[in-house]
C-alpha cells in the first residue's frame, strides 16, 4: 500500500489567502494567471515534494540558504530604488527583506559540511545585475515572486524545515519569520505592484519576467534534489 503524496502547497492555502485573491488588484491578477503554470511545476519538483513531507535534509536546507543569499542581498539593495523610480510608495521593504535572517540562519548552519556552488544561483544573480541596470521594472517581478512566496506557500515549508532541523537536533531558521503580520506585508507588495507606472510594453515584460523567475527557481531546485 503506497503512501499518500503531501498536498501541494496551493492545497494550504487560508481563508485569509482566498480573500485576499478575490481583492487583487489587475496588475496582480494577470501575474498569477501568468505564473500558475510554472508555480504548480514547481511545488511537484523532487525537492519541494521531500521539504513539504518532511523528507528533505538539513544539508539540502543549508543548501537552500547559502544560494539564496547574494541574490537576496541584491533584491534588497536595488529593489527600492527601482521601484520607487516607477512611482511605487508601498511596498514594506524594510520588513521584507531577508538577508539579515539569512546571515543568522547561515551561521547557525555553519556546522553542517560544504555544499556545492549553485551554478543555478549564479546564473540568477548575473540576471539581476544586468536587470539593474538594463530594464528596472523586469527585476521587481522577481522580487515580487520571491517576497510573495515567502509569505504565502513559503510558510508552510517553513513549518515542514524546522521539523526536520529539530529532528536533527539543529536550530529553526529565522528565514521565513516575518515581525509583522503577514497579511499587511501582502497587502503592501501588492499594492506596490499596482502602482508601478508601466506602459503596456513595461506591463508585458513584467508579467513575462515572473515566469522567468520561476524558471530560476525550478533550476535551484533541480539542482538541491541531487544534494544527499
Amino acid at each position: 500500500m503506497g503512501t499518500t503524496p503531501p498536498a501541494s502547497i496551493s492545497d494550504h492555502a487560508s481563508s485569509h489567502d482566498a480573500q485576499l485573491r478575490r481583492g487583487f488588484g489587475p496588475r496582480v491578477r494577470k501575474l498569477h494567471a501568468r505564473i500558475g503554470k510554472a508555480h504548480h511545476q514547481a511545488e511537484g519538483m523532487g525537492f519541494s515534494r521531500a521539504l513539504l513531507a518532511g523528507e528533505a535534509t538539513p544539508l539540502q536546507l543549508a543548501a537552500l540558504m547559502r544560494a539564496l543569499a547574494p541574490a537576496y542581498r541584491l533584491l534588497e539593495q536595488e529593489g527600492p530604488a527601482a521601484a520607487q523610480g516607477l512611482g511605487e510608495h508601498s511596498i514594506p521593504w524594510h520588513a521584507l527583506a531577508r538577508s539579515t535572517a539569512l546571515a543568522h540562519d547561515l551561521a547557525k548552519l555553519a556546522a553542517l559540511p560544504a555544499t556545492p556552488t549553485s551554478p543555478a544561483a549564479q546564473a540568477w544573480l548575473v540576471q539581476l545585475q544586468q536587470l539593474v541596470a538594463t530594464a528596472p521594472h523586469r527585476l521587481l517581478a522577481h522580487a515580487y515572486v520571491r517576497f510573495g512566496g515567502d509569505l504565502s506557500g513559503g510558510q508552510q515549508l517553513a513549518e515542514q524545515a524546522q521539523l526536520i532541523l529539530a529532528r536533527a537536533g539543529l536550530p529553526s531558521l529565522s528565514f521565513w519569520v516575518f515581525e509583522q503580520p503577514l497579511a499587511e506585508l501582502k497587502a503592501g507588495l501588492h499594492d506596490g505592484l499596482e502602482e508601478l507606472q508601466l506602459s503596456s510594453q513595461q506591463e508585458e515584460e513584467l508579467l513575462e519576467e515572473a515566469e522567468v523567475a520561476f524558471h530560476a527557481t525550478q533550476r535551484l531546485l533541480a539542482e538541491l534534489a541531487e544534494i544527499g
